[in-house]
């Protein structure tokens, strides 16, 4: 499928070795993750990835109510992680994979103990047609950037 919009793209490398960073991303994600990003309808409680191609991203509200808003489609500690985002244009659910972005995040061993991370948010025309508000929030300082720096602040004080 041609990738009409682009893919958003983003890099940062972390003071960490590549196993933690990656555990940082995914086991460690309630950690820095914005409690204003979430589609449930009660405020965030906590953000859970479940640790397994096929597992749920999903989110805790704090009225004990959970929100799906993702799955695991490749899970390879310490390289290399995908979900797939479930979330539309209207900050909904999308139960239908074939109307859901990626999010592949990489992470590659730097000689001197760091790691880079590169997130890929890509298919993003799959949404339909809100997909390019979608590319342009998930690509705003309030979407994957800033949420990469609050990962970077984390990873750097475990």
């Amino acid at each position: 499928m041609e990738n009409s919009l682009g893919t958003v793209s983003k890099t940062i490398t972390v003071k960490a070795d590549a196993a933690r960073a990656y555990e940082a991303f995914t086991r460690g994600i309630d950690r820095w993750w914005p409690r204003t990003h979430h589609i449930g309808n009660a405020p965030l409680g906590k953000v859970i990835v479940e640790e397994a191609a096929g597992g749920r991203c999903y989110s805790e509200q704090t009225d004990g109510t959970e929100c799906d808003w993702g799955r695991v489609l490749v899970w390879d500690p310490p390289h290399r992680f995908v979900m797939a985002w479930q979330v539309t244009p209207e900050w909904k659910y999308e139960a239908d994979l074939a109307h859901s972005s990626e999010v592949e995040v990489r992470f590659t061993a730097e000689p001197d103990g760091a790691t880079r991370v590169d997130l890929l948010h890509r298919y993003l025309e799959r949404h339909g047609p809100g997909a390019e508000l979608m590319h342009q929030a998930v690509d705003s300082p309030g979407g994957w950037s800033g949420m990469l720096q609050l990962y970077r602040t984390t990873v750097s004080n475990p």
